[in-house]
């Protein structure tokens, strides 16, 4: 009797460090997985331009374009860079200051038949990105943002957002929320 007991004890410590090999390889594996996950999605960020912000003014007679949101703009344009920048899935190519006059002298990209790509190849980017801000009002304002694959020729992204106030808070928060809780995640995707 006392032979089985101690074999019953042998099969249990057996199967008890069996039990903690496989535990401690499933953990490893998990570990793997949780890091493969969080690891940047791109080894070399994609190249990127970001062609302006354009106010398009509703009612620029009753209500003409002030400094302060010429600086929103501004302050739009850095925060969208900065955050796509911080990702770690894109580089942002400058815009030469030749090259910035004929945009500024044609058509408003988005509406000019495709001029943005022409732009984009010139800047030998992967991608091409323009902001538009309507203001209907003081109080009704919307950002929206559109990116495109340029080799591809094809808009990837176009997403708007509501604003319900013209102060540097409201369109703060307008392109980082698009940014953090659009963009970036369909980018993963």
């Amino acid at each position: 009797m006392h032979n089985i007991s101690m074999t019953i004890i042998d099969t249990s410590t057996v199967w008890i460090k069996h039990a903690a090999r496989t535990a401690t390889a499933v953990a490893a594996c998990l570990f793997a997985a949780a890091w493969i996950v969080t690891a940047p999605a791109h080894a070399d960020p994609q190249r990127i331009v970001l062609l302006g912000v354009h106010l398009q003014n509703d009612n620029e007679g009753y209500e003409p374009t002030t400094d302060a949101e010429r600086n929103r703009m501004k302050a739009v344009s850095d925060s969208f860079k900065k955050q796509l920048e911080a990702s770690g899935k894109y580089t942002f190519v400058s815009v030469p200051a030749s090259e910035q006059q004929k945009i500024d002298a044609g058509q408003l990209v988005g509406a000019c038949g495709g001029c943005e790509y022409d732009y984009a190849r010139d800047l030998n980017v992967d991608h091409v990105a323009w902001i538009r801000v309507q203001k209907i009002s003081n109080l009704i304002l919307n950002i929206n943002v559109y990116m495109a694959d340029v080799s591809k020729q094809r808009v990837t992204f176009i997403h708007s957002v509501d604003l319900r106030n013209n102060t540097d808070e409201a369109w703060m928060r307008g392109i980082n929320y698009l940014v953090q809780d659009y963009l970036l995640p369909a980018a993963q995707g």
